[in-house]
């Protein structure tokens, strides 16, 4: 089972913004540390470590954070209309467009998604696959 997650960043004021915007709404709550930020789901014991815990960190090795290539973070929302809402939220509070919300012909016929690079540069993917929702068109 997966834990939780850690991606690096360079501005810690910056992520806070873009993943408040994104998470928040999803139900998250979020701790700032000294040099991080720690995303959470209410009501789960051991918070901080998962499952589905989230941190953003400055490196401990006091190196720039970088980018992963072929490294993406999803977050399920509930809805289409809330994916297309956090990301445009994203957009709004300094994350860059990586594909608008919706159906990828690669993908089944009910993963709907929309890309987003947060302020660092990292890939994040907000979809949803919810059953009471329209499905990709024939």
């Amino acid at each position: 089972m997966l834990s939780y997650t850690m991606i690096g960043s360079n501005d810690l004021s910056a992520a806070g913004r873009f993943y408040n915007a994104i998470l928040l709404p999803l139900g998250y709550e979020v701790e700032r540390w000294e040099k991080q930020l720690c995303y959470s789901m209410p009501g789960i014991e051991d918070q901080e470590n998962g499952p589905g815990a989230f941190h953003v960190t400055t490196p401990y090795d006091g190196k720039p954070a970088t980018v992963g290539n072929g490294t993406m973070v999803a977050f399920r929302a509930p809805t289409h209309e809330k994916v297309r809402s956090l990301h445009a939220e994203g957009l709004r509070c300094g994350g860059v467009d990586e594909g608008a919300p919706g159906f990828r012909k690669a993908y089944s016929a009910n993963f709907f998604v929309g890309y987003l690079r947060d302020p660092d540069g990292n890939k994040v993917a907000l979809l949803c696959t919810s059953d009471y929702e329209p499905i990709r068109p024939k």
